[in-house]
């Protein structure tokens, strides 16, 4: 993500993308109990990040009624 689109979020959101970051693929449910924010709050974030790109949304298998939220960017496994 560049500077330029992470300034000109929310604190939220930013909180919730670096979540996303450092945890990697979460359901909303996850979100709001990793960030403490309300649930309005983070579908708020989630519907910012996905609109600038920076993250994608996939069906949670697991439970179907649920999505999987993860950054668009590719990770680096040689980082770690």
């Amino acid at each position: 993500m560049s500077n330029t689109e992470l300034s000109d979020l929310p604190p939220s959101a930013k909180l919730v993308y670096k979540v996303i970051e450092l945890e990697g693929e979460l359901t909303q449910k996850q979100l709001i109990d990793e960030t403490l924010l309300s649930p309005r709050t983070v579908r708020y974030a989630l519907e910012r990040l996905e609109s600038i790109g920076v993250i994608e949304e996939e069906t949670y298998f697991r439970d179907a009624r649920q999505s999987l939220y993860r950054t668009t960017k590719p990770t680096c496994t040689a980082c770690e």
